[in-house]
């Protein structure tokens, strides 16, 4: 989905992050108020998504976080594992 800046039709300023979008014709606004609304839910659920203003940025501090907790699982794992063979 291709948005672009109210009034600017260069391509170079379509790539300008602001928070006053419109979307290009053809496509329906509420999709991308659904992507909007759906973001704005990953920031909440996502630490220190809120400060974050780029998705780009956003997406790769929710891979990161879904690596942390992975890990976190594992180690709770092992440690299952290691102490339940003692009882």
């Amino acid at each position: 989905m291709r948005l672009m800046r109210k009034g600017v039709s260069t391509p170079a300023m379509s790539r300008v992050t602001t928070r006053r979008w419109r979307c290009k014709k053809g496509q329906p606004r509420r999709s991308r108020e659904a992507v909007l609304r759906k973001v704005r839910k990953l920031q909440r659920v996502i630490p220190g998504g809120q400060r974050v203003q780029q998705i780009d940025h956003l997406f790769l501090r929710t891979a990161d976080y879904i690596l942390h907790l992975r890990l976190q699982i594992n180690l709770l794992q092992t440690l299952f594992k290691l102490y339940s063979s003692y009882i």
